[in-house]
This record gives structure tokens, C-alpha cells and sequence, in this order.
């Protein structure tokens, strides 16, 4: 069984899941509960935080060393895959490879709100990432100046990530004419990179191999894995 968890960033995006199944953002124990369940891929994308735990780097170790495939794009996913690269986890889209190069370093970048299940996790405000390259699509057509393109971007780095809505943004900027532009042209980098993600896992044929490292099993994951061993039944 393949797995993508993701949300908000394929919110109304027609996607070719094949069989592949979507569970939504993830948090701490998803993945494991997905390894438990059977998965023989895993892709993350999306994943919450704050009101919830978010996904362990320990989980998706765990699942690496049991040979695994893990994908990592877009948002919580390109987060973790520049963080687990070196022990196997798989970087897929501009967003990532970016994270793994030290391009991008802020956690803020890719971070927004969404709206709750029942609406299929719509996002209620616009990612860093989402306004840099809609920005650039701007400059390569010659529809703002260098300028306007820079006054854009600072101004949507100086709003918090929940307050961070497309209105708000250009009713910070004082430049109203600019927003009409920005709507018709935007761009969602976080979607490019969720939909290449579906993509690679869909296609991976990789057959299970252990790495060439082990698992630490610290007195805290022991416990933990004992205490998910009792609870965690198969779905």
C-alpha cells in the first residue's frame, strides 16, 4: 500500500492518485501508524503542528530502517526531507531541494492554516514560498517592476504566517492595483511539488532494503514503541 499525506496544498487540484491513498496532513504517529497498516511508500506533504505534535523525524527514521521508501515535498514534507536526506528520505520539487541546500532555511516559508477536514483542509492563508514565485512569474512577464516586486515581498514577510491572506497582504502593501495582477497570475510552487511527489511515489517500484545505518532505540522510543505496540491495531 502506497501513502501520501497531504492536505491543503492539493486542495481542489485534480490529482491522478492511481493507487495511491491520501490520509490527509499527519502528525506525530502517522507514520507509524501507516507502517503498521502496511505501507510499503510513504509520502509527505502536508503535515499540522501546534494544536497537535507534529510528525517525528524518529517515525520517519523508523520507517527508512525497515527499507521503506519516504518522499518529502511542498510544505511539513520538504521540511523533513531536508532534515532526514542524509539517512534515505527522498527530497522531491524546487521547495525541498532548496531546504536541502540551505536556499531556504525558515520553517516560516512554507507554514499557512488550513480549514478542517470536512472541507478537504482548503488553506486560509498563502505560503512565503506561494508569493516568491508567484512574484517571479510577475517579473518574467514585465507585469511589476523590480521595485513593486520587492515592496510585495516584504510586505508579506512582515505578516504572520495565520494572518498571511492574499487581502491582507495588498491591504498592508497601500497598493490595491497590484492584487488583481497577483490573483490572475499566481502561482502555488507547493502544489507543483505536492502533485510531483504523487508522482514519484506512485511510480516507485523500489523493493524494501535495510540502510547501511542502524536505528537508535533510545530508552524513550523503547518505551514509546512499547506503549504503541499495545495500542496501535491495524485498520
Amino acid at each position: 500500500m502506497k501513502i501520501v499525506f497531504a492536505g491543503p496544498s492539493l486542495h481542489g487540484v485534480p490529482v491522478a492518485w492511481g493507487d495511491v491513498v491520501c490520509r490527509g496532513p499527519a502528525e506525530a504517529g502517522a507514520v507509524e501508524q501507516a507502517l503498521a497498516d502496511g505501507a510499503s511508500v510513504i509520502g509527505l506533504v502536508d503535515g499540522h503542528y501546534g494544536e497537535v505534535g507534529a510528525v517525528w523525524h524518529k517515525e520517519i527514521l523508523y520507517a527508512l530502517a525497515r527499507g521503506v521508501p519516504v518522499f518529502g515535498a511542498a510544505s511539513m514534507g520538504a521540511l523533513r526531507a531536508a532534515e532526514c536526506a542524509p539517512f534515505g528520505m527522498v527530497p522531491i520539487g524546487s521547495i525541498a531541494r532548496r531546504y536541502c541546500s540551505g536556499a531556504l532555511f525558515d520553517d516560516a516559508d512554507v507554514a499557512i492554516t488550513n480549514g478542517p477536514a470536512e472541507l478537504g483542509f482548503p488553506p486560509l492563508t498563502e505560503a512565503l514560498v506561494d508569493v516568491a514565485a508567484t512574484i517571479a512569474r510577475l517579473l518574467a512577464r514585465r507585469l511589476v517592476t523590480p521595485a513593486e516586486a520587492a515592496a510585495i515581498e516584504a510586505a508579506a514577510r512582515a505578516l504572520f504566517f495565520a494572518d498571511r491572506t492574499v487581502d491582507a497582504l495588498f491591504a498592508s502593501l497601500g497598493a490595491p492595483h497590484l492584487e488583481p495582477l497577483y490573483r490572475a497570475h499566481r502561482v502555488s510552487q507547493k502544489t507543483r511539488d505536492a502533485l510531483a511527489l504523487v508522482d514519484a511515489v506512485r511510480a516507485c517500484a523500489t523493493p524494501r532494503v535495510a540502510p547501511a545505518w542502524r536505528l537508535a532505540a533510545s530508552p524513550f522510543w523503547t518505551a514509546r514503541e512499547r506503549r504503541r505496540s499495545s495500542s496501535v491495531t491495524p485498520r
